[in-house]
């Protein structure tokens, strides 16, 4: 095994085409885990490597997750469909019940998820749990009453509850850290592609009201579980496992030679030391949350989550009843500010694996998104508080991929890193849940209180980070002072 260099991210790690490719050659290690040889790749070879495995696996798992947003947050369009009315759901707090409980069973299975997702692969995990919340969806679409909503919503909870992280799990094993936070933001991207299309595609679905006997917003549903259905079946032949399992796997890849996967795991191996999973340990597994820079991740995750959900749950409802836009004035005018977000979401996560900025990046996205939200909801007129829009969903989605990579490249070890990416999502869940209450009816049409706790959180967020970088700076020094060994690994240090 390759030993661990210590960490800058900003300059010393692996990356493609810099110091460790010196000469145009890189070797990967004297042995492989399974004691493949030595693999020499040019730097024309490795690049070419890493733009395939981009395209293979970062496009799936966005397009998955793109499905699942819209598949979780189409409650809305459907609410301005008529949904609403026809269920009865216009009385007391019933809308903001049915969003709600979908969260509770989300946050459950989320640390259960990664452990199934580790142990069945990701490649039959993932595309399981699509296939069965897409055939949920269809269900929806066939409720008779408000209530059925409820169990429905719950069970679509448990399904999608491992998409999320398991998808952030599997990229990190992937890519080195320097590499990491360009890689979550085009994964997250077709996230904010998705709320932006979803209101368009909502519209467009809803006017086949009165096909078929079914009133448009219930056509919302079906139709869309279908295409969800579609992409489970189809992404268990599109999906890779981790880098260490196709590497003991009997059966060759198409995709990946076997030294190409080498290669990957040595890669990672001489990045942070944790291409191979520990043996399974419950005890040592749940101890990983006795680190409480692990709990300061999942709360801005949290934060970050109370933003990002009250506007796909509730901006369509703003931008009608609010605003005074027309029904589909307010299903279409949703997709612009996050067409916004998506190119900002990518600018930043460049510069963000460039400069190996992580805690300075989170700090910037929470002041746009700071300085947004008085504008959305206290500004005096239309144009001006839909400005305040774009800034809030440029800074709320971006924050997304900039806490996730954040966090991986500060911890090590397989087993820490699955607890890690559950429970930062399982805490954005309970940013979800909420997300569907700070909006209230009664506080149209400027939802102020709504508001006012957003900004609170996106002020935690930025004390947060400060108390972070303190922490890691102190723990650096130390490390560098007197070798005092920072998550149990030779060289290590904290990212800023």
């Amino acid at each position: 095994m390759v030993a661990t260099p210590r960490n800058s991210d900003a300059g010393s790690q692996l990356k493609p085409d810099e110091s460790r490719l010196e000469h145009g050659l890189v070797e990967a290690a004297s042995k492989s885990p399974d004691g493949a040889p030595n693999t020499l790749l040019t730097a024309a070879e490795q690049r070419k490597l890493i733009r395939r495995i981009d395209w293979r696996l970062i496009n799936i798992t966005g397009w998955l997750y793109a499905i699942s947003l819209i598949d979780r947050t189409n409650l809305s369009a459907a609410a301005v469909a008529g949904m609403k009315v026809d269920l009865d759901m216009t009385v007391g707090f019933r809308y903001s019940l049915v969003a709600l409980v979908f969260f509770i069973s989300y946050i459950v299975f989320q640390l259960p998820a990664t452990v199934f997702c580790r142990k069945m692969g990701p490649k039959s995990f993932l595309s399981t749990i699509v296939l069965l919340w897409g055939g949920v969806m269809i269900a929806f679409g066939f409720v008779p009453s408000w209530v059925t909503l409820i169990p429905l919503r719950l069970l679509l909870g448990v399904f999608e509850g491992g998409l999320f992280p398991g998808a952030a799990y599997l990229i990190s094993t992937w890519y080195v850290r320097s590499e990491l936070q360009k890689r979550f933001s085009f994964f997250y991207v077709n996230g904010c592609l998705a709320v932006a299309l979803g209101g368009i595609l909502a519209y467009g679905i809803s006017t086949l009201d009165g096909a078929a006997g079914l009133t448009g917003w219930r056509w919302i549903f079906i139709i869309e579980g279908v295409i969800t259905c579609a992409l489970g079946i189809g992404s268990y032949f599109m999906l890779i496992d981790f880098p260490d399992q196709m590497l003991k796997s009997e059966k060759l890849s198409k995709f990946i030679s076997r030294e190409e996967c080498a290669f990957i795991v040595n890669r990672i191996n001489a990045d942070r030391g944790d291409s191979q999973p520990e043996p399974w340990n419950f005890k040592k597994w749940i101890l990983t949350g006795t680190d409480w820079k692990i709990w300061s991740y999942a709360v801005m995750f949290a934060f970050t989550g109370i933003v990002n959900y009250s506007m796909s749950f509730f901006l369509p409802i703003i931008l009608r009843e609010g605003m005074g836009f027309s029904v589909a004035a307010a299903q279409c005018l949703v997709a612009p500010p996050y067409v916004f977000g998506a190119i900002y979401m990518c600018i930043v996560g460049w510069f963000g694996d460039k400069y190996g900025s992580r805690g300075p990046t989170v700090l910037f996205n929470a002041v746009v998104a700071l300085v947004g939200l008085p504008v959305m909801g206290f500004a005096s007129n239309n144009a001006a508080r839909y400005f305040g829009v774009f800034l809030v969903a440029a800074g709320g989605q971006t924050q997304v991929p900039a806490l996730l990579a954040y966090q991986a490249v500060n911890i090590t070890g397989q087993w820490k890193r699955a607890f890690c990416s559950a429970s930062l999502v399982a805490f954005g869940g309970i940013g979800g849940i909420g997300g569907t209450l700070v909006f209230r009816s009664q506080d149209a049409p400027g939802y102020a209180p709504g508001m006012i706790a957003c900004m609170a959180c996106c002020v935690g967020i930025i004390v947060l980070v400060v108390i972070n970088s303190w922490d890691s700076l102190r723990q650096n020094r130390r490390a560098d002072r007197d070798g005092t060994l920072i998550e149990n690994t030779a060289g290590f240090r904290y990212t800023l």
